[in-house]
This record gives C-alpha cells, sequence and structure tokens, in this order.
C-alpha cells in the first residue's frame, strides 16, 4: 500500500512541480525572483524527477541499472545540494523587490549557504578521487547514505524561517494566506524529518510511513503556489488564461497517454498492446460529449465572471469621468485596466501623439496590443497594452476592444463635465468680480470725497507761511498717507473692473513710453533700468490701458524687490503668433511657495502692499488671451523673471498714416 502511495505522491510531485516550471516559463517576467524562483522549482522537480524514475525502473525491470541508477541519484542530490540556498534566497528576494522592504544582514547568509552547497557538491567529487571510485559509484554511495535526508532537514528548517520572515512582512491577503499555508506545511516537513532523522531504532514499517508523509506534503508546497496563482492570480501568474488552459490539456493529455501505456502493459498476456491502445484512444470520441456537459457551464460561468468584471470596470471609469478631470481619467483608467488584466504596462494617448514612441515591452518577452480609440469613424486617440509574458489572451483581447469601444463616449463625457465645471467656475469667478467691483465703487464713492476733502484742507494749512514746523511736517505726512490710500483704491477699481479689448496697439511703443515713465523713479531708487525690444512694431488686440497696467505693475513690482539697488530688464521678442514680454530683477527671489500664491488677490510679501499688482496683471493678461508665468531664483540663487505671453495680430492693413500694420 505504502509503495503505490509513494508511486502517487512522487508522480504528483513531479507532475506538479513540471506544470509549476511552465507557467513561470510563460510568464517570463524580467525579474531576478522570477528566476530564482524557477531555479527553485526546477531543484525540488529534479528531486521528484530522480526517484520517481529510479521507482518506474523498479517496476519496470525489477532493479534499476547502473545507469537508471546513477541518473535518479544524480537527479536526487543535484536538486537536494541547491535546495536550501535557493529556498532562502528566493524567499529574501521576494521580500526585497516583491512586498519592497529591507533585507539587511540575512539577505547576505545566502551567500554562506551557496558556499556549503558547492562545498558538498566539491565533497562528492574530491571523495571520487580520493577513494578512487569511478564518480557513478561515489554518486551511488553518497545516495545511499543519510545525506539526503540531513539535506532535507536543512532545508525544511529554512522554510520553516523564511515562511515566517515572509508572513511577518506581507500586506496583501493573497501573500499572507499563502504564507500561513506554506509556514504551517514546512512545519509538518520538519517535523517528519526531524523524526526520521534523529531519531534511531524505528521499525523499517514506521521509517517507510514517514518517508512516504514527507513526500506527500513536498507536494503541497507547489499545489498550494499552483492553486494561488491560478485562483487568486498571485504574482499574476493566473493571468495567462490560455497558458493555463494549453497546459492543463497538455497534461490530461499526457496522462491519459501514460495510462494507455500502462493499461496496455497490463493486458498484453490477453490482447496485443495495439489493439488496446487502440480501444482507448476510440473510446474518447465517446467522451466528447459528456466532456462537453461538464465543461460547457464551466467556461460559460467563466466568461459571465470576465464580462461582470469588465462591465464593473467600465462603471467605475464612467464614475471617474463624471469627475470632470481627463487627466485623472487617463491614469484611473490605466491603472484600474493594469490591474484587472494582469499586465505589464498600460498608455492611453487622447489625443494620440503621432511622435510619441511605442510602449516598450519590458524586457523584451512579451507581448504589445494597440487599439485605436474611433469616433465617428476618426481616430481620436490610442489604447496600448503590453504583457510581461506569453500573448494576451483572447479574452482579455476582446476585453481590452470593448473597453477602446466604450473610451471615446467616456472621454467625450468627461470633456463636456470638465467644460462645464470650467463654466460654472468662470460664472462662479465673474460673480465674485462683480460683486467685488459694485463694492469697489460703493468703497470708493464713499471714501474718496472725504479724503479729497481732507487733502485740500491739508493742502490750503501747507500754503500758509507763518505755519509751524512740527504741524507743516504732521499735514505733509497726512497728505501722503492719503495719496497712498487714493493708490489702493485706484488698485482695487482696476481689479474690479474688467478690461475692453480689441482695438489694435502697437505694443513696442507702448512698452518703451510705460518704462520711461518710471525711469526717473528707478534712479531715484538707485535701479537701472533697461529695455530691449524688436526693431520692427508689433501689434496686439488689446487695449492700451490693460497693456500699461501689465508693465506698469512688473516694473514696479522688479524695482520694489530691490531695495538697496540693482537692475530691472524688460525685453520684448516677437515670435510668428505670440509677444513674449519679460520683466527680470535681481533681487532676492520668490520662493516656491510664494510663486503658487503669488498671482491670487490680496497676496502680498510687502509690509505695505495691497497684493493687487500681481492679481491685475494676470487677469488682464487672462483677459488679452494669454499667459504669465513666475521663474525664480534666475541666477545664483537670486532674481525673479516674469514671462507673459500675447497672441500677436496677424495679416496686414494700412493705417490711417498710410502704413502696413500686421492685423489679425
Amino acid at each position: 500500500m505504502l509503495f503505490y502511495i509513494r508511486l502517487i505522491s512522487l508522480t504528483a510531485g513531479t507532475i506538479v512541480y513540471l506544470f509549476l516550471l511552465a507557467l513561470i516559463l510563460g510568464h517570463r517576467r524580467p525579474r531576478k525572483f522570477e528566476r530564482l524562483l524557477f531555479l527553485l522549482v526546477l531543484s525540488v522537480f529534479a528531486i521528484y524527477a530522480g526517484a520517481l524514475l529510479e521507482m518506474n525502473a523498479v517496476i519496470q525491470y525489477g532493479s534499476p541499472s547502473e545507469a537508471t541508477a546513477v541518473l535518479s541519484t544524480l537527479l536526487a542530490e543535484l536538486g537536494t545540494i541547491f535546495l536550501a540556498p535557493l529556498i532562502w534566497h528566493t524567499h529574501v528576494e521576494y521580500v526585497r523587490s516583491v512586498v519592497g522592504q529591507r533585507v539587511g544582514v540575512i539577505g547576505s547568509l545566502v551567500w554562506v549557504l551557496y558556499l556549503i552547497a558547492f562545498a558538498q557538491a566539491a565533497g562528492i567529487l574530491a571523495f571520487s578521487l580520493a577513494t578512487g571510485r569511478s564518480f557513478e559509484s561515489t554518486l551511488l554511495y553518497f545516495g545511499s547514505l543519510t545525506f539526503v535526508l540531513g539535506d532535507w532537514l536543512f532545508c525544511a528548517l529554512l522554510a520553516v524561517l523564511g515562511g515566517m520572515y515572509v508572513l511577518s512582512r506581507e500586506r496583501s491577503r493573497t501573500g499572507r494566506a499563502l504564507g500561513q499555508s506554506l509556514l504551517s506545511v514546512s512545519f509538518f516537513l520538519l517535523v517528519g524529518l526531524s523524526i526520521l532523522t534523529l531519531i534511531r531504532g524505528l521499525s523499517p514499517f514506521g521509517a517507510e510511513f514517514l518517508a512516504v508523509a514527507v513526500m506527500v506534503c513536498g507536494v503541497a508546497p507547489g499545489a498550494l503556489v499552483v492553486y494561488f496563482a491560478l485562483k487568486h492570480n498571485f504574482l499574476e501568474y493566473g493571468a495567462q488564461r490560455n497558458l493555463v488552459y494549453a497546459l492543463s490539456a497538455t497534461f490530461l493529455a499526457l496522462l491519459y497517454l501514460a495510462l494507455v501505456h500502462r493499461v496496455s502493459g497490463w493486458l498484453a498476456p490477453v490482447f496485443p498492446p495495439e489493439a488496446t491502445a487502440s480501444v482507448l484512444l476510440f473510446i474518447l470520441i465517446f467522451l466528447f460529449e459528456p466532456i462537453e456537459r461538464v465543461i460547457g457551464p464551466v467556461l460559460h460561468r467563466r466568461l459571465s465572471e470576465r464580462m461582470g468584471h469588465v462591465q464593473r470596470l467600465t462603471l467605475e471609469i464612467q464614475q471617474e469621468a463624471r469627475q470632470g478631470s481627463v487627466a485623472g481619467l487617463v491614469a484611473l483608467a490605466e491603472q484600474r485596466i493594469r490591474e484587472e488584466f494582469g499586465l505589464a504596462a498600460v498608455r492611453i494617448s487622447v489625443p494620440r501623439d503621432a511622435a510619441a514612441q511605442p510602449l516598450e515591452i519590458p524586457g523584451g518577452l512579451g507581448h504589445a496590443v494597440r487599439l485605436p480609440l474611433m469616433k465617428d469613424k476618426q481616430e481620436i486617440g490610442l489604447l496600448e497594452a503590453v504583457t510581461t509574458g506569453a500573448y494576451i489572451t483572447g479574452e482579455t483581447s476582446a476585453a481590452l476592444e470593448f473597453l477602446a469601444e466604450q473610451l471615446p463616449g467616456t472621454f467625450d463625457l468627461c470633456r463636456l463635465i470638465e467644460e462645464k465645471l470650467r463654466l460654472e467656475r468662470e460664472l462662479a469667478e465673474r460673480e465674485r468680480l462683480a460683486l467685488l467691483g459694485q463694492m469697489a465703487a460703493s468703497v470708493s464713492h464713499n471714501l474718496r470725497n472725504p479724503l479729497s476733502s481732507m487733502k485740500t484742507i491739508l493742502q490750503v494749512q501747507l500754503e500758509k507761511p507763518n505755519l509751524p514746523f512740527d504741524i507743516r511736517h504732521d499735514c505733509a505726512l497726512v497728505v501722503g498717507e492719503i495719496d497712498r490710500m487714493s493708490t489702493k483704491l485706484t488698485q482695487l477699481l482696476k481689479f474690479a473692473k474688467p478690461s475692453v479689448n480689441g482695438q489694435r496697439i502697437g505694443a513696442v511703443a507702448l512698452a518703451k513710453q510705460t518704462a520711461a515713465l518710471f525711469s526717473r523713479d528707478a534712479e531715484r531708487r538707485n535701479v537701472r533700468l533697461e529695455f530691449d525690444c524688436p526693431a520692427q512694431e508689433v501689434w496686439l488686440l488689446a487695449s492700451e490701458e490693460a497693456l500699461s497696467e501689465v508693465l506698469s505693475n512688473l516694473i514696479i513690482n522688479g524695482i520694489e524687490a530691490q531695495p538697496n539697488g540693482g537692475r530691472v530688464r524688460v525685453a520684448l521678442t516677437q515670435t510668428p503668433e505670440n509677444l513674449e514680454i519679460r520683466v527680470e530683477d535681481d533681487g532676492a527671489g520668490i520662493s516656491r511657495e510664494a510663486q503658487l500664491k503669488i498671482f491670487r488677490p490680496f497676496f502680498t510679501t510687502k509690509p505695505t502692499g495691497t497684493g493687487l499688482g500681481l492679481a491685475i496683471v494676470a487677469r488682464r493678461v487672462a483677459e488679452m488671451g494669454g499667459d504669465v508665468r513666475c521663474e525664480s531664483p534666475r541666477k545664483d540663487g537670486k532674481g525673479a523673471r516674469f514671462v507673459v505671453k500675447l497672441p500677436a495680430a496677424i495679416g496686414k492693413e494700412t493705417t490711417d498714416d498710410g502704413v502696413d500694420s500686421d492685423r489679425r
């Protein structure tokens, strides 16, 4: 009885680990962990295959030949020698690359185990040379000792420690469940091997029973990895359904052929083996319908589950589209499609960039699919997906094609909502500015007249020749404060009042005029004002007042940024479609935190500032259809540069003085 249990366990172990080898090879992810896992599974497969080869030789020939014995022992010995370091190294690499945790000094212990493994292999060779035995007889000699069992005990101990280490650091539910299962199996292996190796005087039946139990438990780790890979998509192996179906069908066919061969041998005294094989193969024709009845509902249920997942994914993407952010929709769709189908990378390009390079396949070992996003028979984007291993399965391809059909409508919905939200924000901003304008007009009306009266009275007092010095000084201070309050009221009115654009203005002439107005103020503050402009005039569709406000506020901002003197440079550059205005200063610069806020109303870093100067600049530039940005530091950790881009007029027309000019 134990003989057949051993035979079944060795056959099951060989098939399970061979299936796992094919699954890892089909995945072909270019990671060190996959290579180590492949070598680990290969070593266990070698142990089971060697033992199974020896048992089949006993069944077939009564006693194995020397060549068969050497080959089976060589497989078992090599698999056992390198099993311990591979178990440890695979666990360490899993924690490092998959879990993302540091391994520290524990990872360096693997090299000690590799040295021990190589020392054992070298010991076998040295023993062969020292004793004069042939290499074949040396392998047979070591295979008859407890050398293998000692290694198994050591490997089981490492598996327990490695499983505890992985389990303590695993975060995902699937990895944690697999770690607990492997830990339990490793514990039973450790107990069985400890009893088998350390306790002497066991009966032959007890020793045989424990050896068979160890072989049965040894199948469990591979079976657990296969189960979690197919059921819970562990390490994303379960996503390759085509590969799984092909491997399953191949193994079933091989098992049936082995059964045909075995039954033909059993019935050889009664029927010719060819006749038995023909009958058993012909029986398959009558099994097609029962098999179809069994497999049909399973495939239908699997298809329904997959379509359900695709529909839930589509609904999730549509929910994100209602947030009104195309960038957020693209990011979520790429992430969820990659996670749902176990892909290496996904990229959605809307609109499609013709100059962009195709999505690269990691390691060049996978497969890529590129699906155009079509709307009204026109391509509006591209969906790209790549795998790390086998070709994209048929069901995954169908699901991706379905998503490619749904995404254009989803993006249209997202853009409409985004435009609606933008219009709502603009409307709210206009209402806020309208309210601010009403408030500014009311404040101006209620304050300007009293301020003008106060200023007039004080100016009359200042004209008296016999006014005492201290009173004259105080009156002059009050007049200065009244002027400052009037300036702030004027700024508030300018910010609240929208500009009227559309007239054609010469930007170069206006910039020269504005810079000249501030030249004396710059000299008084010991600031050198530089001006650089094109030789020809540049025409804009704007208003002189709006452009003058932009230039004035930027120049004043640059002058006030340098209380100890410095330089302010105003430069105009013309491109075919834009006019670029740059205002640079050599001041202390603007921090990154402040750069995010400087264009907001009432934000200022100056003790006496109103926080409206740069807000007026941003509003006027937006009204003219341009944009403004701040660059700081500019040089040596200091300075700031404001860059304004405004659309230039295009075309030609003759002005009143007969000079040709550009026109939009």
